[in-house]
């Protein structure tokens, strides 16, 4: 069995046990289609997540957002921040980072869908000043030790994580300037 055919029910089984209303996973089309209009690729544990477990609706404390649909989503999430990275003075968001969960006052937890093992990255605002590169950490090396991390209860972000002294803290992200620089051709889906 793959990581990923062991993950996903684990995952899945949790996200009905704490969510009250999960809404449908997605097709496979919908997942194609919202890789068109990215321009790349999600990655496998994150497509096996929205076709097999639900379109968002679980996760930690505030929720994987949907990948598509109405409202805000994972795909009008990036196309915004992208959008407003690459037309203001501080350009901050790099091309191929999914933002996947809100944690509020503007922070994002996203995954890295260039990297091989989908790293999860927190983008905290309130960190960036001149430098929009200094508003990006490293939440976990994979996507896979994000959902573990989840799974246990064991993320920075539960409210007694400060007891715990096997607690990772996010850490800088030393990719992000490099990242941050690249001007990606992204096809565009203005409609």
């Amino acid at each position: 069995m793959t990581a990923i055919e062991d993950l996903v029910p684990r995952v899945a089984a949790k996200a009905r046990a704490t969510s009250t209303a999960l809404p449908p996973a997605v097709r496979a089309e919908d997942v194609a289609g919202a890789e068109a209009v990215l321009g790349f690729a999600l990655p496998p544990l994150l497509a096996s997540l929205y076709r097999e477990v639900a379109n968002g609706g679980y996760g930690p404390d505030y929720q994987l957002l949907p990948l598509v649909g109405p409202g805000r989503t994972a795909l009008s999430e990036y196309r915004s921040e992208r959008s407003a990275s690459t037309g203001g003075e501080t350009p901050y968001w790099p091309a191929g980072v999914l933002p996947i969960l809100d944690w509020g006052c503007a922070m994002y937890a996203a995954v890295d869908c260039r990297s091989e093992t989908a790293t999860v990255l927190l983008f905290e605002p309130n960190a960036m000043a001149d430098d929009g590169a200094a508003a990006w950490f490293v939440d976990a090396v994979s996507l896979a030790e994000w959902l573990e991390t989840w799974l246990a209860g064991t993320g920075w972000y539960r409210e007694d994580a400060d007891a715990y002294d096997d607690v990772a803290e996010p850490t800088p992200w030393e990719m992000a300037a490099s990242r941050i620089a690249e001007r990606a051709n992204e096809p565009r889906d203005d409609r």
